[in-house]
């Protein structure tokens, strides 16, 4: 009997149940805050979860549609292996049943409900972080979700949120996380000022992302790319190459004059076409990509 048929013996399919409501209710914060409990919603983040949990344990409950299991079967060879953990709650729901659960317009047929899966910041920097993103009062969960898949991709070891930013529990940003909430340890509420004084003592620099920086990245770049070709006298500015924390600001305010204090330099990535300025998550992917990159060709110096 595979895993379909065996679920399909107690399905879910009251929309108006307990569970439903209480599984609804975690897309509020109060309820997120008090249950220790969020929601990873659609297919991606349920992968992404589940493959977390078979290597340490993050998952609570699964909800899953018969179609999104015939959909998926990824999805459904990861759960025939957590089914067997008697602590992760696996039930085949309706449609109706996952609609009622799902913040999301458009529900992609399961949900998931995970403990809480922040780190302390003495935990990320005791391990000797390389590269870190800070979002320091950025509010709009989108973005938020941008910078910290941006920071995945880049192979960053942490990302932090300082107090004053999105909740990143929130649907909405584990949504636009797609997965990545699930692979590098996040921080969130921290205090600022301490939270930098912490990475220079681990042996950080501190850059501040910055349209009216003093520093421009092209510039950072190039001295980095020629520092690795091995050449001599090259401007010293700041060596993207050491370990790094980025500090990115709020979307309409951008960082504050105290914000902005705490770094070692203000960096301006260049605009050479008629926009505006960059978007946050857009500024966030650049800045993190220099610093990886150059980190990488400083690892294969001889």
């Amino acid at each position: 009997m595979n895993l379909t048929e065996r679920l399909a013996a107690q399905p879910m399919s009251n929309p108006r149940a307990d569970r439903v409501k209480d599984v609804a209710g975690l897309a509020g914060r109060s309820a997120r805050s008090k249950r220790g409990l969020f929601l990873a919603e659609g297919p991606q983040n349920a992968r992404e979860a589940l493959a977390r949990h078979l290597e340490s344990p993050c998952v609570d409950a699964v909800y899953v549609t018969e179609d999104a299991l015939g959909r998926h079967p990824d999805i459904a060879a990861l759960l025939e292996r957590v089914a067997g953990d008697r602590s992760v709650f696996v039930r085949l729901v309706t449609r109706e049943v996952l609609a009622a659960m799902s913040d999301a317009v458009t529900p992609q047929g399961v949900v998931v409900v995970c403990p809480s899966l922040d780190v302390a910041a003495e935990e990320v920097l005791a391990a000797g972080p390389r590269l870190v993103a800070v979002l320091a009062r950025v509010q709009d969960p989108g973005n938020a979700g941008t910078v910290l898949r941006a920071a995945d991709a880049a192979g960053a070891d942490a990302v932090v949120l300082t107090a004053g930013s999105v909740d990143v529990y929130n649907p909405k940003t584990v949504r636009s996380t797609a997965g990545s909430l699930f692979h590098l340890p996040v921080v969130v509420g921290a205090d600022l000022p301490e939270l930098l004084r912490a990475a220079r003592e681990a042996g950080c620099g501190v850059l501040a992302a910055d349209g009216h920086g003093d520093v421009d990245l092209d510039r950072l770049q190039d001295a980095s790319a020629a520092r690795a070709a091995g050449a001599e006298g090259v401007d010293a500015v700041y060596d993207l190459a050491r370990p790094t924390v980025w500090l990115f600001g709020n979307e309409a305010q951008g960082l504050s004059a105290q914000e902005k204090a705490l770094a070692d330099h203000r960096v301006a990535v260049p605009v050479h076409g008629r926009a505006e300025s960059l978007n946050v998550g857009t500024a966030a992917t650049v800045c993190l990509y220099a610093s990886a990159r150059a980190q990488r060709r400083g690892a294969d110096r001889p």
